[in-house]
């Protein structure tokens, strides 16, 4: 029996059936050779968003009632950073509506201010006096997710959390898990949740049986994962 949720295990099938994610040798922009590859951008069909959204959106509904100090705390806005972000935002509010009795504005930027009209960079619902939830797709060293909250607290909300749809549980170049960071900025533990984490994947393949992603997965790991 998996160990994963049935939310879980249809965004990795259907994310594999496009292409939005891989296992093989990719070169990331650090330079590392990992053994797998997300990218939500591909992640382009109103089947394929539904999916995503709606393990977007049970990750946050369960978050939500975690006992103890790992919840999220309550907020009033979904924040999707520009490009990917905005589809992301806009779907899980909702489906954090119509499937969890969930109720959120939503809210996203613009890479250039706009000079006519209502202006600036923010469009949605105001996230002055809000409490903010970011929804973003992969965390490696927190430049756009940093960029987004620096943005959000300078028009006046609060950012009480992330969710990402992986997190890939990895320590930077100096040693340091760029996700345990942010969650030490943002109040402690809890405060960055993900659909999915690079422990999962290994778990699905283990189900699968593809034992040679399987070594490949866990000697990357254990020279770049996060260790507890």
């Amino acid at each position: 029996m998996s160990s994963l949720e049935n939310y879980q295990i249809q965004l990795v099938n259907d994310s594999l059936t496009v292409g939005a994610l891989k296992f093989g040798s990719f070169t990331l922009k650090s330079g590392r050779v990992s053994p797998y590859f997300f990218n939500a951008g591909l992640i382009s069909t109103g089947p394929l968003l539904n999916s995503l959204c709606t393990a977007y959106a049970h990750t946050i509904a369960k978050a939500l009632s975690t006992p103890g100090p790992r919840r999220l705390p309550k907020f009033d806005v979904l924040f999707g950073p520009a490009y990917k972000g905005i589809s992301i935002a806009a779907v899980t509010a909702v489906l954090l509506h119509t499937q969890h009795q969930i109720d959120v504005g939503f809210a996203y930027d613009r890479k250039e201010a706009k000079d006519h009209g209502e202006g600036g960079r923010m469009v949605g619902v105001p996230v002055a006096g809000t409490r903010v939830l970011i929804v973003d797709d992969v965390m490696t060293a927190g430049t756009a997710v940093r960029g987004a909250l620096d943005m959000i607290r300078q028009a006046g909300g609060e950012v009480v959390g992330v969710v990402l749809a992986l997190d890939r549980e990895e320590i930077g170049h100096e040693g340091i898990s760029a996700v345990k960071e942010l969650e030490a900025e943002l109040g402690g533990a809890g405060r960055v949740q993900a659909i999915l984490r690079m422990r999962d994947l290994i778990a699905w393949l283990k189900d699968k049986g593809r034992h040679e992603d399987i070594e490949r997965m866990q000697a990357y790991w254990e020279q770049f994962g996060v260790k507890e």
